[in-house]
């Protein structure tokens, strides 16, 4: 992009899954979790139901890779950029896939869905008759900020590239 009025970027974030539990509380949590499941099997070792002890490990291998898939899940986000000329949407899935969307921020809408005790469920943004769902993995609240940010943003885009 040049550095003219239109290439002026008004807006541009780049939305993560939330994830609360860091990569060291997790291995906090498998250490405590696995050791709990060791002491708790040793009674049925020796009373001879060796095949429990085998069920509590098998609860320990599940958890992990439990955790490792949401972690891996955590690696998708979305890019939304908006200019004066151009809206665009760039979502990254977990696997590395990447998708585009652009839109001209004059024709497209941004449709808000709203519950009173919970706040905005889901945000899209209509353009032509298509519909694109956005910030999916985030909750209601940071939803709400996104989508304030992002309304000014196309209000602004509206008003067509200033120059000086």
């Amino acid at each position: 992009m040049g550095d003219g009025p239109a290439d002026e970027m008004l807006f541009e974030q780049r939305l993560h899954p939330h994830r609360s539990l860091t990569q060291r509380g997790f291995w906090l949590l498998m250490l405590v979790f696995g050791a709990s499941m060791f002491v708790s099997s040793i009674p049925f070792v020796v009373l001879g139901a060796w095949p429990v002890a085998g069920f509590m490990g098998l609860d320990v291998v599940l958890l992990y890779v439990a955790f490792q898939v949401s972690f891996r899940s955590a690696r998708a986000y979305e890019d939304v950029c908006v200019t004066p000329v151009e809206l665009r949407v760039e979502k990254v899935s977990a696997r590395g896939a990447r998708r585009q969307w652009r839109f001209n921020p004059s024709w497209v809408r941004l449709e808000r869905e709203e519950m009173v005790d919970y706040g905005t469920q889901k945000l899209a943004l209509v353009s032509r008759g298509r519909k694109l769902e956005i910030a999916r993995f985030l909750g209601p609240d940071a939803k709400a900020h996104f989508a304030d940010g992002l309304s000014r943003a196309l209000s602004e885009a509206r008003r067509g590239p200033r120059f000086n």
